[in-house]
């Protein structure tokens, strides 16, 4: 009797299991249409969906004509960039998000960054998206993109690079997070 009830008990867990992980399953692409702004992209999203129209109408001009800094696309590669995770929230209403998602790509594409390492997730206006992430990252304005290493935030881009290009922003981020180890391996 034991061994029947122990039989069903795994059977019932195993159950269980794989109906929350089938439920737990991302929707890639999706997109949505609104009075407001026409096609949306929203949620999970894949790098050939932005070249397909009407995204393709501001992301193949964008990407196409962005001049990338040679010197700190040279720091990116010799500082390991593909070592990191990278997130990025941005919306296909938004300009800012018109003006440097394509220009992150093209950067991303130089340093032969891995797309399997790369998340991106559009928002609608609300800074919202299907998946809830954006309340994890705490965005507020997009684009926002996340570098992460080992699971842990090492530093972010809110809605425009500081220096004025993505690629020497990533450089500073890279470098804090360097200084952040070395300090972490002396004062221990």
């Amino acid at each position: 009797m034991k061994k029947i009830i122990k039989s069903i008990l795994t059977i019932s867990v195993l159950f269980f299991t794989a109906q929350q992980l089938s439920a737990q399953k991302v929707v890639v692409g999706r997109e949505v249409e609104t009075t407001d702004d026409g096609k949306m992209l929203l949620g999970n999203q894949l790098k050939a969906k932005f070249l397909e129209a009407p995204y393709s109408d501001w992301y193949v001009k964008e990407h196409d004509e962005y001049a990338l800094d040679q010197k700190a696309i040279s720091e990116l590669k010799k500082d390991k960039i593909n070592s990191y995770s990278i997130t990025v929230f941005m919306g296909t209403w938004c300009e800012d998000s018109h003006r440097d998602f394509p220009r992150l790509m093209k950067i991303l594409e130089e340093v032969k960054y891995p797309e399997s390492k790369l998340t991106i997730i559009a928002v609608n206006r609300k800074k919202e998206s299907p998946t809830g992430d954006e309340v994890r990252y705490n965005i507020q304005k997009v684009p926002t993109i996340i570098l992460e290493r080992y699971g842990k935030e090492v530093g972010r881009i809110i809605e425009m690079p500081t220096t004025g290009y993505i690629e020497r922003d990533l450089v500073e981020i890279l470098k804090k997070d360097d200084q952040s180890v070395i300090k972490e391996i002396f004062n221990k």
